[in-house]
C-alpha cells in the first residue's frame, strides 16, 4: 500500500485569520486534486501565523481562531489536513495541531516542548501538553509533534513507544546562517532512537525581524533525507510512502542547500519583500550615498520589489566627494531606479543659523556631523510619508554595535535590511550580487568606507579595521564572551576594551532602531535584550 502526504510550505500572515484559512483551503484542494494526496501538513500555528506574540493574550482573537477552525473543518473534504492553531482554554492556551477529517476536528495534539530562548518566548503564552497524539491514516498510526518537540528528547520517542510508525512535525523555524543543517541533525538524532520516519514541514516568508526559509524535508528511518523543499520558496510537494510492514518514504526531489552567502542574500530579499507587502507600502525609498552599505541595500530592495517601486535619493553635502555622486548615479542607472538629487547644504546652514546663539563659544565637534545626518533623515522621512514608501535605513551590524550611527539621522526609517549584517559580510554580499549582474560599481566596493561628514573622513579614523572589529563583535555580542576571554583569544587588549565599551554605551541607540532581518545566532532586538541603564562593568 502507498500513502501520499503533501507538505504545504506556505507564507502566512500573522493575525489575518481569514487569509490564512483561504491559504489552507487552496493548498488542500491543490494537494487533493493535483497531487492526489491522502493528507496535507501545514506549518506551526497555521491559522494565527507565527509568531502571534501578544495577540495570544486577546480572548477575542482566540475566539476568532476557534470559530475559523470549526468552519475550516467543515470545508476541507477529500483529504486530511493537519493545521496548527492556538487552542483556547479557560486559562492559558495551548500551541496545538488538529487533524481535520470528514467535516470535523478528528484529534488535537498539544505541543510539549515550549522554547524560551533567543527569539522564542512561548512560555509567556502557552501551557505545555503532556500527551502523545496518534491518528490512523489509511490504517497507519501517525503521530503529531510541533517544532521544538523534535529538538529535545521525549515527545518523538514517546510517540514511537505508543505505536506510531510515522511522525508529522509542524514547524515555524526561523532562518539563521547554518540553521537548516542543525534542523536535519536534530531530527536525525530523534530518528536514531525512535526508529521511524519524520516529515518536517516548515514555514516560509518574512514576519517583522524574522525570516522563515522553508527547507522542509522528509527523513527515513535510517536518517537519510529523501525529500527537501527549496529554500525561500512557497511550494506544495507530495512524498509517497511504501507501507508494507514498515513505513518507508520514497526518494523524490531533494533541493540542494544554498551556499552561505546566497542564503543570506535570499533571506534579506525575502525580509524586505514581505515587510513591504504585508504592511501594504507602495514601495521603498532610501538614501544612496555612493558607499557600499546603501549600494547593497538598493540592490536588495530592487530584487525584492522591482526597480519601479524603489526610489533613491542623493543628498550631497559640502563634504561629499564628486566620485560618491558619480558612483551613486551610475548604480541607480544600472538598476533602472528613479534617483533625485537634494543637496542638504541649505538645510544644514539653516540649522547652524538657528543654533548659532546656543553654540556660541563652543568648538565644532560631532554635533555638526550629526546635524547633517539629521537633515538627510528629515528629507527621507518626508518623502516616505508623502509617497507611502517605506524608508529603508542602510546601516550595518558593525555600526549598530558600536554606535557609529546618528539617532534621527541615518538611523531614521521603517526597516533596516542590514541591521544584522556585519560590514565584512556586506562586502561578500555585494560581490555575490555582482556575480549575478554587475549592479554595484566596482569602485564603490573598493573605496575605503566613509560617512563623509567632515573633511577626508574614513571609518577607520574612529573604529578598528572591520576585519578586526567584526570578529571581536561576534565574540562579545553573539557569544557573550568576556573581555578577558576575547583578549586571551589573541585580540589586541586596547581594541577589545574599546569595542566592548562602545557596545555597552550604545544600547540606548539600538533600542530606538527600526526592525531588521535576523540572520545571525544573536541579533539585536528581540534576540539580544540588555538593559539601557546598567551598573555592571566588565572591568
Amino acid at each position: 500500500m502507498t500513502l501520499r502526504i503533501a507538505i504545504a510550505q506556505v507564507d502566512l500572515l500573522v493575525g489575518d485569520v481569514r487569509r490564512n484559512v483561504q491559504r489552507v483551503l487552496a493548498a488542500a484542494g491543490d494537494a487533493r486534486d493535483r497531487l492526489h494526496a491522502d493528507a496535507i501538513v501545514f506549518p506551526e500555528l497555521t491559522l494565527s501565523g507565527y509568531p502571534p506574540e501578544d495577540l495570544i493574550l486577546r480572548p477575542d482573537f482566540l475566539y476568532c481562531i476557534e470559530q475559523a477552525l470549526t468552519e475550516l473543518a467543515r470545508q476541507v473534504s477529500g483529504i486530511d489536513a493537519v493545521v496548527g492553531f492556538p487552542e483556547r482554554q479557560v486559562g492559558i492556551p495551548y500551541n496545538s495541531a488538529a487533524v481535520l477529517r470528514d467535516g470535523r476536528v478528528d484529534c488535537i495534539y498539544r505541543k510539549q516542548a515550549l522554547p524560551n530562548y533567543g527569539v522564542f518566548d512561548e512560555k509567556r503564552y502557552f501551557l505545555p501538553g503532556d500527551q502523545s497524539c496518534l491518528f490512523e491514516l489509511r490504517g497507519i498510526p501517525v503521530a503529531l509533534t510541533i517544532c521544538e518537540d523534535v529538538w529535545l528528547p521525549g515527545p518523538v520517542e514517546r510517540a514511537a513507544e505508543a505505536g506510531a510508525k510515522l511522525v508529522l512535525n509542524l514547524n515555524a523555524s526561523p532562518y539563521q546562517v547554518g540553521k537548516s543543517v542543525d534542523r536535519e541533525k536534530v531530527v536525525r538524532e530523534r530518528i536514531a532512537v525512535a526508529g521511524i520516519p519524520i516529515v518536517y514541514a516548515n514555514l516560509v516568508g518574512g514576519q517583522d525581524e524574522l525570516v522563515f526559509d522553508g527547507a522542509s524535508f522528509v527523513m527515513n528511518a535510517a536518517g537519510d533525507v529523501v525529500f527537501r523543499a527549496p529554500e525561500f520558496e512557497e511550494t506544495i510537494a507530495v512524498v509517497e510512502f511504501q507501507c508494507d510492514g514498515g513505513v518507508d518514504p520514497m526518494a523524490c526531489s531533494i533541493a540542494a542547500p544554498l551556499p552561505k552567502i546566497e542564503s543570506v542574500y535570499r533571506a534579506l530579499v525575502t525580509g524586505i519583500r514581505d515587510y513591504v507587502e504585508k504592511n501594504r507600502f507602495d514601495g521603498a525609498v532610501l538614501g544612496l550615498s555612493g558607499g557600499i552599505d546603501s549600494a547593497l541595500t538598493l540592490a536588495l530592495a530592487v530584487d525584492a520589489l522591482g526597480a519601479e517601486r524603489v526610489e533613491a535619493v542623493l543628498m550631497p553635502s559640502r563634504y561629499t566627494a564628486d566620485i560618491s555622486i558619480t558612483d551613486a548615479r551610475e548604480q541607480a542607472e544600472r538598476q533602472g531606479v528613479a534617483a533625485s538629487v537634494i543637496p542638504i547644504e541649505p538645510a544644514f546652514q539653516a540649522f547652524l543659523g538657528l543654533l548659532e546663539p546656543s553654540f556660541s563659544g563652543l568648538p565644532a565637534d560631532t554635533t555638526e556631523e550629526n546635524i547633517q545626518a539629521r537633515c538627510r533623515g528629515v528629507i527621507l522621512m518626508a518623502l516616505s510619508n508623502k509617497k507611502r514608501k517605506i524608508l529603508l535605513t542602510t546601516g550595518n551590524k558593525s555600526e549598530m554595535s558600536v554606535g557609529y550611527a546618528t539617532l534621527y539621522g541615518d538611523m531614521a526609517g521603517g526597516f533596516a535590511p542590514l541591521k544584522d549584517v556585519p560590514k565584512t559580510l556586506v562586502y561578500q554580499l555585494a560581490a555575490y550580487r555582482n556575480e549575478i549582474s554587475p549592479v554595484i560599481p566596482q569602485r564603490v566596493i573598493d573605496r575605503p568606507p566613509s560617512a563623509e561628514l567632515r573633511p577626508d573622513q574614513k571609518d577607520q579614523d574612529s573604529l578598528p579595521p572591520y576585519d578586526l572589529l567584526d570578529p571581536i563583535l561576534a565574540l562579545y555580542v553573539e557569544e557573550d564572551r568576556s573581555v578577558g576571554e576575547i583578549i586571551a583569544a589573541g585580540f589586541p587588549t586596547d581594541d577589545v576594551r574599546r569595542v566592548a565599551a562602545l557596545v555597552d554605551r550604545n544600547e540606548y541607540k539600538r533600542r530606538q532602531a527600526p526592525p531588521g532581518v535576523k540572520i545571525s545566532r544573536r541579533a539585536f532586538g528581540r534576540d539580544r535584550r540588555y538593559p539601557i541603564t546598567c551598573g555592571y562593568r566588565w572591568s
